[in-house]
């Protein structure tokens, strides 16, 4: 048993059995669709999110986790003995990494470490996955936080979206190009800069996306012998499974983690998302 407790929060899409594997604890952000709050993954999963994303007139909201509740799991964890390393998703996408630090400061002890990823779903993830396999091979708190801040925004995400709707809808993105964009059936290619969203490439029509990700992860990433890749999708597992595909035959990694976008991504981007995530070394 690892004597440091992970914990991150929902925005990160760690996969379940890499959460039960390693003992991880999940805080969940809150979704709100009008008067209804649901906590990502437990009240509400993905399916029935985005079920209700499509059928939903207004685009729900997303609410940060407080410092409180980070507190309370903080300080169970001390209680039990452990070190805290707590790993979130961009600073600069959601307020949750702030309320963890502000728990953090309010327990007046060196044996919590918080970390900001920078990253958005899988791509903080990355992280969380690397500590993990730290962990369990015994290395101290500060040997990983020390390797994660060496990978820090050298992350690569690239990943695109069904649709600019949500993008849009949720203010991440200039509405006038996305109608014309939208018109002329031309399909973005993104990737996350100093943690947030900004584009990369596009291609027109949906049938050359995967292709062209495939093409951009081998310009940005080189060679991914050793490498691990993790790909998610939102409500999409057709188009995954190409993914999944062209990863495997082309780019030949060391290893392939699936994920799925979860809610509090999945708000902001929509579902048919589609996403690589690697580390460049």
């Amino acid at each position: 048993m690892s004597k440091i407790q992970i914990i991150t929060d929902s925005m990160i899409d760690v996969p379940k059995d890499i959460v039960e594997k390693h003992n991880i604890i999940v805080m969940p952000l809150t979704i709100i669709f009008g008067d209804k709050e649901y906590r990502d993954g437990v009240d509400l999963t993905n399916a029935q999110f985005y079920e209700k994303l499509t059928q939903s007139e207004e685009l729900p909201k997303t609410s940060q986790i407080s410092p409180n509740t980070f507190m309370q799991i903080f300080e169970k964890a001390l209680g039990e003995g452990k070190e805290v390393l707590c790993i979130n998703g961009s600073s600069r996408a959601s307020g949750t990494h702030q309320s963890a630090i502000i728990a953090k400061n309010s327990l007046e002890t060196n044996k919590i470490q918080v970390f900001d990823t920078m990253g958005l779903s899988f791509g903080g993830g990355m992280f969380v996955y690397e500590a993990a396999k730290m962990a369990e091979e015994g290395k101290s708190l500060n040997e990983i936080i020390n390797r994660l801040s060496k990978i820090k925004l050298n992350v690569d995400h690239i990943f695109t979206v069904d649709t600019l709707e949500y993008l849009k809808k949720g203010g991440r993105l200039n509405p006038m190009k996305a109608t014309i964009a939208t018109m002329l059936n031309i399909k973005p290619i993104l990737t996350v800069a100093e943690g947030l969203v900004e584009p990369l490439d596009k291609v027109r029509g949906s049938k050359k996306v995967v292709g062209k990700m495939i093409e951009l992860a081998k310009q940005r990433g080189k060679d991914f012998e050793d490498k691990v890749v993790g790909i998610s999708h939102a409500s999409c597992p057709e188009t995954l499974a190409v993914l999944k595909d062209q990863v495997l035959r082309e780019l030949n990694p060391k290893e392939v983690i699936v994920t799925e976008i979860g809610c509090t991504i999945g708000t902001h981007a929509g579902p048919g998302t589609l996403a690589i995530f690697y580390i460049i070394e």
